[in-house]
């Protein structure tokens, strides 16, 4: 274990933090937006309110748990681009894009990048002692409720245009079909939320969370497959058949923590986190140790994408510490010796794959952009030193 500890706080801050501190942009504000596969850095390219957020809590997380000024001031950097260019002034809420400079390309809102945007912000709240961090987060945390939840359907929207008119999901629809209500949106609102509330007690916010938790328990998880659905219409009517084993094992530990924030336990929800972990365990793991991205009907995605390696670690082993059975910690043991092998890249100046196919070759995609960000890598970094610590 010792060993284990080292190499991840390692590769932590020796090799992801270092990377992003590097991207910095000192003349426009943020973090340059693209890296390419030939580690070129587009200086150019267009800055994502996804990507920002995800920098802002890095940093943030970082600076929290190290105590390390460069790391803090790094967030304040982010945190300030945000402010400043991302969140609209009259309508409210993250654009989805600006450009390098920090004028809007894509106005448009969607309830996932709000949730982004309130878990940065909580966590800068936490890391530093900045008055606008959870004034901002609370505001951005009504505004979803008020705009972004249908009561009546019990479920959080998806993209709407920038004055907060629903538009059809396109951002977060993919294999064919467009999706009314989203697992990926509503599990990101129940991480948003958890640390919002770990920022500052609040039973409004308390009182959303569970709602968040108990939607995804009664509408998406599907007990008799122990999984969660993935795509529904506007009835919650699953669309496809649909596996997606790294959000099944994302969702686990992200489900556990808000349990454990609202020192709130049923049962079946405890069965829940463990029946996910042990599913994806049994159908997903690989011989070589990797897990494997998605089923849909017969066809297998045999990807080896960078954050379901990372969320899969924190969340084995969280299933690991839930039940005390070794399996699931001789799994975490071999991600990781897989993800040093492949995944983590090897060239001077580099970070991590966005993907290995089966045979171990890295694709071409991005190394930085609007979706491959620090947040998977550096969180289950954290999340495992944090934890193994406790053991």
């Amino acid at each position: 274990m010792e060993t284990l500890v080292h190499e991840i706080r390692q590769e932590w801050q020796e090799h992801i933090l270092p990377f992003w501190l590097g991207l910095k942009d000192e003349t426009h504000g943020g973090f340059y937006g693209e890296v390419d596969a030939d580690l070129h850095i587009h200086k150019q390219a267009d800055k994502g309110g996804i990507a920002t957020s995800r920098l802002l809590w890095s940093f943030s997380a970082a600076a929290r748990v190290t105590g390390e000024r460069a790391y803090a001031d790094a967030a304040r950097h982010a945190f300030t681009f945000l402010q400043n260019h991302l969140l609209d002034p009259l309508h409210g809420g993250m654009y989805w894009m600006v450009d390098y400079t920090g004028q809007p390309v894509d106005t448009c809102k969607h309830v996932y990048a709000q949730a982004f945007a309130i878990y940065a912000l909580a966590e800068y709240a936490r890391a530093t002692d900045d008055p606008n961090a959870l004034p901002l987060a609370m505001e951005l945390f009504h505004l979803v409720e008020q705009k972004g939840y249908d009561s009546a359907l019990q479920a959080y929207g998806e993209q709407y245009d920038h004055s907060w008119n629903a538009q059809p999901n396109e951002l977060l629809s993919e294999n064919g079909v467009t999706a009314h209500i989203t697992m990926n949106t509503h599990i990101h609102v129940l991480e948003a939320y958890t640390q919002l509330l770990r920022a500052q007690p609040n039973e409004e916010v308390r009182t959303a969370l569970k709602n968040v938790l108990d939607i995804l328990y009664h509408r998406v998880y599907d007990a008799s497959a122990r999984q969660l659905g993935v795509f529904f219409d506007r009835e919650w009517h699953s669309l496809l058949d649909l596996t997606s084993y790294g959000h099944d094992i994302e969702a686990s530990w992200l489900m556990e923590d808000a349990m454990n924030v609202l020192d709130y336990h049923p049962s079946e929800y405890v069965n829940m986190v463990v029946d996910i972990a042990s599913a994806v365990a049994e159908r997903a793991i690989q011989p070589d140790g990797s897990l494997i991205n998605e089923r849909e009907e017969e066809r297998i995605d045999t990807s080896r994408i960078w954050w379901v390696q990372a969320e899969a670690m924190v969340g084995f082993y969280n299933a690991f510490q839930r039940t005390q059975d070794e399996r699931f910690l001789q799994i975490v043991q071999n991600l990781w010796t897989y993800t040093r092998q492949y995944i983590i890249d090897p060239r001077a100046g580099g970070e991590w794959f966005w993907s290995v196919q089966a045979d171990g070759k890295p694709d071409a995609r991005e190394i930085a952009g609007p979706w491959k960000c620090p947040y998977h890598n550096s969180r289950f970094c954290i999340e495992m030193l944090e934890r193994m610590d406790k053991q």
